[in-house]
């Protein structure tokens, strides 16, 4: 018989990671990275697994280093993972970019970064088309399991639409976990550290 306390257990809901995806970070994991983080599942093989977070911006925006491009506009950069600093990457919905991987049904990273670059110079808002970040997440052969195992992720899913969309950034990682219901959607409320509570 289930007891009250149960339900302040936390534990994976065993969904198999997959491309397209996301991880939800436990509540308590008290990470500057990954703490109340969504990431993405952009590849996960036996290999090992590339992630990008969601909901990590930069006080960053594109034209701050591509001073060609936007056209001043504020689009703004996320914080993809500790891995790769340096590098950027991009996330869009853009149809027919050369060399871009498919991530999802419609959704794409990378690809012909001059393409990319004329598409949002003619292109008067991009806003729910292309998402940029700097750096990645990345886990060794077996690692993501094993930290699935050990309750620090829950696998879940999100619509291309809420992965694009921005302003959803911010709460995306309470609407992700509530979405699973039952005691993802309590958790979801938890504070990050319960004394603070």
């Amino acid at each position: 018989m289930s007891t009250y306390t149960d339900i302040f257990k936390i534990e994976t809901n065993h969904v198999v990671p997959v491309r397209g995806k996301v991880l939800i970070s436990e509540p308590f994991l008290c990470d500057k990275m990954f703490g109340r983080s969504v990431v993405l599942l952009i590849d996960h093989t036996s290999e090992g697994t590339m992630g990008l977070v969601l909901n990590k911006p930069f006080p960053l925006s594109l034209s701050d280093i591509f001073h060609d491009i936007a056209g001043g506009r504020n689009i703004p950069i996320y914080r993809g993972g500790p891995l790769g600093a340096d590098t950027i990457f991009y996330l869009h919905t853009i149809e027919g970019i050369p060399g871009a991987f498919p991530v999802g049904k419609g959704l794409y990273v990378n690809g012909d970064f001059n393409a990319v670059r004329d598409y949002i110079n003619r292109t008067p808002s991009v806003e729910g088309t292309i998402r940029f970040f700097m750096g990645y997440s990345g886990w060794e052969s077996g690692q993501l399991e094993q930290e699935i195992e050990e309750n620090t992720w829950i696998v879940g899913r999100e619509t291309t639409a809420s992965l694009m969309d921005e302003k959803a950034s911010v709460g995306l990682w309470q609407k992700s976990l509530s979405k699973l219901g039952g005691k993802y959607a309590v958790w979801s409320r938890f504070p990050q550290i319960p004394t603070l509570n």
